[in-house]
């Protein structure tokens, strides 16, 4: 019996001796196979020396705030000396114990994997893979390879792995690991992770931060911090446990670390974008400019993979404060709005106008749960699909646009409500650019021998030859027997002296300075442009009134300062520019004092009364035919401010005084300027004074009406001392007006 059963055991013997030999020279020969290329070529010294890690390019604005990034992969490259020691530690603790005695590949590792986890077939044994051969997966992943993937990749992860130690110290190993391991959301990268979940760059994390991201690596989706908070909480104690092993962390430290809260600070810029508008037209720009450089360098530039930095003249303080004057302004106006289209009937046509009775309109009238913006954020609602496009449909939206006119730097830039939701960009959308055109007509006419005394007629007729055209003022009065001076006519946006003005000048006149601006073409030869039929975008107009601000010259908008590479090496830097020069120093400042009237006591008054605004300003209100577009620009030597309110369609509008340029469109400018001027180095830097002559305060004191015919005569033949002491009375009043509370 007992020899029976020596000569099974022999036999068994044999047979597993057979089987480990079976095993191991078909493993020699899968070795062998995959070193030679036989499931696909292995990278040689040459390709593994050469290792460079796609990079996301970084969009900053003038304040050094991370404001976009354009990218292939979303990852940041930093350096080594960036990465704290208690990340590295909590690393090591966790992934690989014996990463600095290792050659890339771990037996030990190994043979724990083939006993515990194969064998006994416990999985907590975990994965024998380095983290050197998790680098590997990490650069080059894993080709498919059939029944043999598994055994492939790994051979393929150890011969890499041991021919990337022989070139690369351990510390180098591991900046190429942190710099490309992936965290989920897409993105690569300790670095990105860190701006993602904490909002600060790696070496600001503190050591539980640094637990967090390291407990990541195991499961991306399933340890997320803002996904599931409580696994990710378990994950980074057991992380901060495994430190104290180690002996990374003392025991009491690990205690208090382990009772602190999860406190993160989220900033994905895919979701929030705060500058979305302005960098969606800065990619366009930087694009131009770096093939321009491949033109004069002929190196090539790759803007989703080389990491270039973008430095912007965006200010993002400034972007807040007026991204929150829209806020804050709109969610009231859009209250009214709504009130004003129901009560008008608006909303019940708009309905009874969509085909809802078609079996899949009906199907469309279900709630579902969908993303919604609103002003209080993006919302999931359950909506319908008709009731989804009258939310948009009747939505006020807004633009705004800050430059420094010294240069034509953009400050600000908000093209809409909100880039994700609503891409279009408003800054650049063609509107009836209403009365906020007319001091184009005025500066025309002063460049023509005009001056701010010209009297103009103030007479309401229809034009037979116009399509009885019948211009009226916007508070429907007229003064046949009488005229106004220009510079009252402008300062209170009077409509009938400006047609008057406009058949003065000419039309010929007023086309070639619109040319000059760089306006649209003008097609038609209706008078009526004169007073703002034209359609413009925020950034032309802002553009024009720029020229105003700056002594008649004018400059194109800009955007980017500069652009450099990954390593620092500059590819572009902005150099001054030689501006247009559009209108004379002596025009820009007649329109300027003019407009500053307009803000002090003319249609640009509330900005005063109401809202309290003490700086020197100049400015004008726009209002298009039936309220459809409110516009309001106000400047200072160095800064122009503008901006638009309306409805995507002319056909959504107030039908009351809410939709005027002075109530819609001011009060974002003015809440804006209000935080500006609270901030007294943004206020020493723009809200600056003007400083025009005296002589052209002084070319401006008439009367606002002169009186025509016998009356009129007589009055001036036998009253001169009257009208001497009227002279008096009208400059010191009129200097009252252009600087309300000084004497």
């Amino acid at each position: 019996m007992k020899l029976n059963q020596r000569k099974i055991l022999k036999r068994i013997l044999k047979y597993i001796g057979l089987l480990l030999s079976l095993i191991i020279f078909l493993s020699g020969l899968l070795f062998m196979l995959v070193y030679s290329g036989a499931f696909g070529k292995l990278p040689d010294k040459a390709a593994l020396s050469s290792i460079r890690n796609e990079e996301a390019s970084l969009v900053f604005s003038a304040d050094n705030v991370l404001i976009g990034k354009f990218f292939a992969q979303n990852r940041t490259n930093i350096g080594f000396s960036d990465i704290p020691e208690h990340l590295i530690n909590a690393l090591i603790a966790t992934e690989d114990k014996r990463y600095f005695s290792h050659k890339g590949y771990d037996a030990k590792s190994y043979l724990r994997v083939f006993l515990k986890s194969i064998l006994l077939g416990d999985k907590s044994g975990g994965g024998g893979s380095t983290l050197t051969q998790q680098l590997i997966k990490n650069l080059y992943g894993r080709r498919e390879s059939g029944f043999l993937n598994l055994p492939v990749s790994k051979i393929k992860e150890i011969i890499i792995a041991s021919r990337i130690e022989a070139i690369y110290s351990k510390e180098d190993l591991l900046l190429l690991y942190f710099n490309s391991v992936p965290f989920g959301e897409d993105v690569y990268g300790v670095e990105t992770a860190a701006q993602r979940f904490f909002n600060k760059s790696t070496n600001e994390l503190k050591v539980e931060e640094s637990a967090v991201l390291i407990g990541m690596l195991k499961a991306n989706t399933y340890f997320n911090p803002r996904l599931n908070p409580v696994n990710s909480l378990h994950r980074r104690n057991l992380i901060l446990s495994l430190m104290e092993k180690q002996h990374f962390l003392q025991p009491d430290e690990t205690d208090s670390l382990k009772k602190l809260p999860l406190i993160l600070d989220y900033e994905n810029l895919g979701i929030n974008q705060p500058a979305g508008y302005f960098v969606y037209q800065v990619r366009k720009k930087v694009l131009e400019l770096i093939d321009t450089a491949r033109i004069e360098s002929g190196k090539e530039y790759d803007l989703e993979k080389d990491g270039l930095k973008i430095y912007t003249t965006l200010n993002m303080q400034i972007q807040g404060m007026a991204e929150e004057a829209i806020k804050r302004h709109l969610a009231v106006m859009q209250g009214l709005l709504d009130k004003e289209l129901v009560r008008r009937g608006t909303k019940k046509k708009w309905y009874s106008q969509q085909k809802l009775n078609s079996p899949e309109a009906i199907k469309d009238q279900h709630p579902k749960a969908v993303e919604v913006f609103d002003w209080d954020g993006i919302q999931v609602k359950n909506i319908s699909k008709p009731d989804s496009i009258w939310h948009y449909y009747s939505m006020l939206n807004a633009a705004v646009l800050i430059t420094n006119p010294a240069d034509g730097a953009v400050i600000s830039w908000i093209g809409g409500n909100h880039f994700k939701m609503l891409p279009f960009d408003l800054v650049l959308s063609h509107r009836q650019i209403a009365s906020a055109f007319k001091p184009v007509l005025y500066a025309t006419a002063l460049e023509n021998g005009f001056s701010p005394c010209t009297y103009l007629e103030n007479i309401g007729k229809k034009y037979p030859e116009y399509e009885e055209w019948e211009p009226q003022n916007f508070d429907h009065t007229a003064s046949p027997d009488s005229t106004v001076a220009f510079w009252f006519a402008l300062a209170h946006s009077m409509n009938l002296p400006t047609v008057d003005l406009y058949f003065r000048v000419g039309r010929e006149k007023l086309l070639n300075t619109c040319r000059r601006l760089g306006f649209p073409s003008i097609t038609d030869d209706a008078p009526s442009v004169a007073l703002g039929t034209l359609d413009l975008s925020l950034a032309e107009i802002v553009k024009a009134y720029a020229s105003f601000a700056n002594g008649g010259k004018l400059n194109e908008l800009v955007m980017i300062d500069k652009i450099t590479d990954a390593g620092g090496n500059i590819l572009y830097q902005r150099r001054a520019a030689d501006p247009l020069k559009v209108f004379s120093t002596e025009t820009s400042q007649v329109i300027t004092a003019i407009l500053q009237s307009a803000i002090n006591e003319g249609t640009g008054a509330k900005i005063r009364s109401q809202y309290g605004i003490h700086s020197d300003l100049a400015g004008k209100t726009g209002t298009a035919q039936n309220n459809s577009d409110a516009w309001f620009i106000a400047y200072t030597p160095d800064l122009v401010v503008g901006t638009w309110v309306g409805a995507r369609t002319p056909d959504v509008h107030f039908y009351s005084k809410y939709g005027t340029g002075s109530a819609l469109a001011l009060p974002i400018v003015a809440l804006t300027l209000k935080e500006i001027e609270k901030d007294a180095g943004l206020r020493k830097r723009y809200l600056t004074r003007f400083g025009i002559p005296e002589e052209v305060y002084t070319a401006m004191q008439c009367e606002p009406y002169h009186e025509k015919g016998v009356k009129g005569f007589f009055d001036r033949l036998f009253k001169p001392k009257a009208k001497q002491d009227n002279k008096k009375k009208n400059k010191d009043g009129f200097f009252k007006r252009l600087f309300p509370g000084k004497k």
